[in-house]
């Protein structure tokens, strides 16, 4: 049924696009003919639009991985550095929530680790919404920060990293069999802001999958029951993933292909100072507001990462 619901939304866009496409042949007929300035400067208005949606039409199209619908399951963690690495996490943080909310998505904190002085020390979090992981998964990786420390009384520059990871979420269609006894469940008390039902009770949940060693959280909801159906969420997802990435490393020994080492795999750099420019290394793109794109605007970032994969694949 969800399936069938994307299918009829695509293919009403595809109609409303080649309605609006011969509205505006008649439009322009008209303006030409009756030689309207009115008329000329709505077309070129509409014509705008159109473009835009069909722009839109084309990246779905790109999205041909299986899981690319699916909401998008995000953790950050910040490198070495300290508070330093730590801010620059939250910075993310609300990047990426800030993006969500102007695609109209719906994100969720599932878990959040402040940092000892500022920042954060992880946190990980789902976005809802159609295509959000298709999207997101251009994302992943390390993320560089250079800019003059507000945390260092002699104003030096610093560098900073943080790495951004993102899986699907699964849904209930995919079976993932799980043995309890190869579960650790923990309850803690939570450590971040949620009332005081959450901060006097234990109601967080940790979960520890023993022979991988992947661990799953929540602490965002009021009931320990709550939490643990969310975490249980997560922890089936990352073992989807855990599953997928073995299977795409046991190929690449067979091609003889070297994968790298995700830390080491620096995607963007974000530079406040010396000079303002946002620079993706895989695509070249680049953009010199970056507070812009710390306010979410990341669209051409991720829309250049796509095109670029799809013309590989």
């Amino acid at each position: 049924m969800e399936e069938m619901s994307n299918l009829r939304e695509t293919i009403e866009k595809i109609n409303k696009v080649q309605d609006k496409y011969e509205e505006l042949l008649i439009l322009n007929e008209l303006a030409v003919t009756e030689e309207d300035e009115h008329l000329s400067h709505e077309f070129n208005e509409e014509f705008e639009k159109l473009v835009k949606e069909i722009e839109s039409l084309e990246i779905e199209s790109w999205f041909t991985g299986e899981f690319d619908t699916h909401d998008a399951i995000v953790s950050i963690h910040p490198g070495a550095g300290g508070t330093e690495s730590q801010d620059w996490a939250e910075m993310l943080l609300r990047m990426y929530l800030r993006w969500a909310e102007r695609r109209g998505f719906h994100s969720e904190i599932n878990e959040l680790w402040p940092g000892d002085e500022a920042g954060i020390k992880s946190v990980t979090f789902t976005i809802h919404g159609r295509y959000a992981y298709g999207l997101m998964e251009a994302e992943k990786g390390v993320h560089r920060l250079v800019r003059i420390s507000p945390f260092d009384s002699s104003k030096r520059r610093h560098t900073s990293f943080a790495s951004v990871d993102v899986i699907p979420a699964i849904e209930d269609e995919i079976e993932i069999i799980i043995d309890p006894k190869d579960l650790r469940i923990e309850t803690y008390r939570s450590s971040g802001a949620g009332g005081q039902h959450v901060n006097v009770t234990d109601s967080a949940v940790r979960i520890t999958h023993l022979p991988t060693g992947i661990v799953a959280q929540c602490q965002n909801e009021r009931s320990q029951l709550s939490n643990r159906e969310t975490a249980m969420k997560i922890l089936k997802a990352r073992l989807f993933k855990y599953e997928q990435e073995k299977k795409e490393e046991e190929l690449a020994k067979l091609y003889g292909e070297k994968k790298e080492i995700a830390w080491g795999s620096q995607i963007r750099s974000y530079v406040f100072h010396p000079y303002s420019l946002v620079k993706d290394h895989r695509t070249n793109f680049e953009k010199g507001n970056v507070q812009g794109v710390m306010d979410g605007d990341i669209d051409e970032f991720i829309v250049a990462y796509l095109e670029t994969k799809s013309r590989n694949e």
